[in-house]
């Protein structure tokens, strides 16, 4: 029996942050929806109902404009503060229902949505969540030469004081959301210097290109749709399950990513770096 595959897309533009979370809730609906079976509209709660739904596992990859995002457990009239300074840098702000506390997504930075469902996977949270986490390491080391140093605080990190990737999942009824941000290029970097990332004081931001200067003694610029095409091969060897384009085959989804796609275009030009007030 030929395995499911995984649907992936890899956006040409930077996406404004609230349409691609749009996006992920529109995909999470069809998922859900997939899952309501028979004439009666009952929900089917056994294994067997779910490994008939026919909805699809997508991957989305992409770089989104400079956004600052606060995770659900965060007091949003403390923040109030932070927000308005953040604002006026140059980047939005949008508090989400994702793990973890205020970070920064822009260009230069891959983000990864992978919007599987666990439950027709048998997979746990906690699996997911390390399944990915190991593959940011192996990506960082097997394409890069940079090996990753054993914290104690989720994501990856090259050395005690320097983190590369963050990692922030949501997951309802076995359906998964949100994902992981790694920063490929130094462009985040300026970013990421205005707040403290994730909540740890003492530790930065780096990037791949960086990281991979400092333990080569090399400097490459990093390409990075090419680098969004390894992640993806990447997904599928974790997974052991093929990838394979998302298309006009998937009519409704296919529809919901050209219309963000057009918002991108749209949008124009975004800030390079923060403005200093």
């Amino acid at each position: 029996m030929s395995l499911r595959p995984v649907l992936y897309h890899i956006f040409p533009k930077p996406l404004p942050y609230l349409p691609a979370l749009a996006l992920q809730e529109k995909i999470h609906s069809i998922q859900a929806r997939s899952r309501t079976t028979s004439s009666t509209g009952e929900k089917e709660a056994t294994q067997s109902s779910l490994s008939g739904s026919k909805h699809p596992d997508i991957l989305l990859l992409l770089e989104h404009r400079p956004v600052y995002t606060a995770g659900r457990r965060q007091d949003a009239v403390a923040l109030d503060e932070e927000r308005k300074r953040l604002v006026r840098s140059g980047a939005e702000w949008v508090a989400t229902q994702r793990g973890g506390e205020t970070t920064y997504h822009g260009p230069g930075q891959i983000v990864g949505y992978p919007l599987f469902d666990l439950t027709r996977m048998g997979i746990r949270t906690r699996e997911h969540v390390c399944r990915t986490q190991t593959l940011l390491k192996d990506y960082l080391r097997d394409r890069h030469n940079v090996p990753s140093f054993e914290s104690t605080h989720t994501g990856v990190f090259v050395s005690e004081t320097e983190k590369v990737a963050s990692i922030g999942m949501q997951v309802r009824h076995g359906l998964t959301s949100h994902g992981f941000a790694i920063n490929i290029t130094d462009e985040p970097l300026r970013w990421f210097d205005q707040v403290v990332a994730c909540g740890l004081a003492d530790v930065r931001a780096a990037s791949a290109e960086s990281a991979r200067a400092q333990f080569t003694g090399k400097r490459v610029p990093l390409n990075i749709r090419e680098e969004c095409e390894v992640l993806r091969d990447m997904f599928g060897e974790v997974y052991h399950m093929p990838v394979k384009s998302l298309d006009e085959a998937e009519v409704e989804i296919w529809q919901a990513v050209k219309e963000v796609e057009a918002v991108a275009e749209q949008a124009g030009e975004w800030p390079r770096e923060p403005i200093q007030t």
